[in-house]
């Protein structure tokens, strides 16, 4: 992880314990036959497969996929773990909508919504607590939506309908997945473009001088350990 910047007092203190959170974030995953993306800077991105592209390389997760340049790549590993077999579909059933969502239910999609990104769920998790305190209804001044607070324009970028549950939920993980991409696996960075936004960042080249975004990522980090993340 890369931390470039001198961070805010409770910040600045935790930058020894996460530089190698990345190794936690992006190479915490589920023990299923697949593939490793190895890339030059030392993060480990799993696939269960992946495409060449003329200079991308697509890494297929489940239902998603990634691209990162091949420059970017340093070798491609097999996992040697085995598959198991595939279980028959499961009939789809129509379930009536539940009127009351509570906080337990949006942990569970949280953490599941995480395992699917290949990140830790404590991390999601730790966002989504400071986000909105895991309540399915919050709303802030500016619009942001539900448990991770995705702005609308945000949501329908990521293809996702903010008010359903499980979509605000996934969308917004997925997002935290790019922007680790994006950023080479600089945490702060990650935390700071879901907070502030990409623009802000690239801007100040890491961090922004904005006192909310500054104790939002200082929040998160002190979750994320408290919750037991190294």
């Amino acid at each position: 992880m890369i931390l470039h910047d001198r961070l805010p007092d409770g910040v600045f203190s935790y930058k020894m314990q996460w530089v190698r959170i990345v190794a936690l974030v992006l190479a915490a995953l589920p023990l299923t036959a697949g593939e490793y993306a190895i890339l030059s800077s030392g993060l480990t991105l799993r696939a269960d497969r992946h495409e060449r592209s003329g200079d991308m390389i697509r890494l297929f997760l489940d239902d998603g996929v990634t691209e990162v340049p091949a420059a970017l790549v340093a070798r491609i590993e097999v996992e040697d773990a085995v598959r198991p077999s595939p279980q028959p579909p499961k009939p789809t059933i129509a379930r009536p909508r539940v009127a009351t969502v509570t906080s337990m239910d949006a942990r569970t999609l949280v953490r599941d919504a995480a395992r699917r990104s290949g990140l830790p769920p404590e991390f999601v998790e730790s966002v989504a607590k400071v986000e909105s305190a895991m309540k399915v209804d919050a709303l802030s001044p500016k619009g942001a939506i539900g448990v991770m607070q995705l702005m609308p324009d945000t949501a329908r970028s990521l293809g996702a309908d903010p008010h359903d549950l499980a979509q605000n939920i996934d969308a917004g993980t997925r997002l935290l997945r790019e922007l680790l991409l994006k950023y080479d696996g600089d945490v702060v960075k990650a935390l700071a473009a879901y907070n502030a936004g990409e623009g802000a960042v690239d801007r100040y080249h890491g961090l922004p001088p904005y006192n909310e975004t500054r104790q939002y990522v200082n929040e998160v980090i002190g979750a994320y350990k408290q919750a037991g993340g190294q």
